[in-house]
């Protein structure tokens, strides 16, 4: 884990941009709210909130409503992700976010966080090892 204090000042600015996406949060069952900041290239910062269902499987995770708003928005292209989650120590992505992340983004620096301000950086092919992206499909 690293010290918000290591990251340079885009870092801690799309970290803060997490934590203001993380208020957003709707969290009535879990109560666990999860902020997302994606960093796109050469566009703004879009951003994500997780929101709960009922029906859990409905719930969206926080970096799944960031990688759809950004698609939207015409974003394709990726250079990083700032999460931060409820809880003590870092709140790294979900498997399945992780899938989701690594269609677009396979190298993309995944910032993690936590309440307590524990921060880690990491690579998202290192979260996802042998992660299943475009290139395995059979487009001839």
């Amino acid at each position: 884990m690293e010290p918000t204090s290591t990251l340079d000042d885009a870092d801690r600015a799309l970290l803060e941009d997490a934590r203001t996406f993380q208020a957003r949060a709707y969290a009535p069952y879990s109560r666990f709210r999860v902020g997302a900041a994606l960093r796109v290239v050469d566009g703004p910062i879009v951003g994500g909130c997780n929101v709960e269902n009922a029906a859990y499987p409905a719930t969206i995770c926080a970096e799944r409503a960031a990688v759809v708003a950004a698609v939207a928005a015409g974003h394709q292209q990726f250079e990083a992700i700032a999460v931060i989650g409820s809880g003590d120590g870092p709140t790294t992505p979900c498997g399945t976010c992780r899938q989701v992340l690594f269609e677009f983004a396979p190298d993309l620096r995944v910032i993690a966080a936590g309440e307590s301000g524990d921060v880690a950086v990491h690579r998202l092919a290192d979260l996802l090892p042998h992660g299943f992206g475009p290139s395995r499909l059979d487009h001839g």
